[in-house]
């Protein structure tokens, strides 16, 4: 049951894939409570996955293509996405993980560092990038949230979780860091919650 919860909130919501996704079901939900929203994710997750059928779900809500990774792309959302709004945002949701190690089957206590430095940039780093340009942009209002998704294995022992363990220790210490610095300066929230 719909209760508006969302009515004339707007948000980017990062990461969904499929109907597996966190985020797939985020994006559900907030519409149904009455968000207008943006979906994102990395061009080669625009190719595999089905992102636009969720968009047609979602009242044809704009999906933009962005590599979390790559500054430029997260600049050109977060200018689009206030351009589409006519103004700021009240949301955004960080639902970006991937380790080519863990992919691989590579044993933690043989990884590979290029993987695993790719680990923390597209599951950590992307956080810091997307909180940083929307400061810098002046992107969402106050008393806006961002939200990232994060794991129990952050702060415990999950020895399959591999190398995303240290990845998700790492934003949750960016969401603490980056949060009490746009807090400060912009009232907004920043939090996760683990999955």
């Amino acid at each position: 049951m719909a209760n508006q919860l969302l009515a004339g909130k707007k948000g980017i919501i990062f990461g969904a894939l499929d109907e597996r996704s966190i985020a797939w079901q985020v994006a559900l939900k907030a519409v149904e409570q009455g968000a207008e929203i943006i979906l994102t994710n990395a061009p080669v997750a625009l190719r595999m996955g089905k992102i636009n059928e969720l968009a047609a779900l979602c009242n044809n809500a704009p999906v933009i293509g962005a590599d979390a990774t790559k500054m430029e792309d997260i600049e050109n959302l977060f200018s689009k996405a206030v351009e589409h709004f006519g103004g700021k945002m009240d949301f955004v949701l960080h639902s970006i993980g991937m380790s080519p190690n863990v992919r691989k089957s590579i044993p933690y206590t043989d990884t590979n560092y290029d993987n695993f430095l790719k680990t923390l940039d597209i599951s950590a780093l992307s956080f810091h990038k997307i909180l940083q340009t929307a400061m810098k942009q002046d992107a969402l209002n106050e008393w806006s949230s961002v939200l990232g998704l994060s794991y129990i294995a952050a702060q415990r022992t999950f020895p399959g979780y591999n190398d995303m363990a240290d990845a998700k220790a790492l934003l949750e210490s960016i969401a603490r860091s980056f949060g009490v610095q746009y807090g400060y300066a912009k009232k907004v929230r920043v939090n996760t919650v683990s999955q």
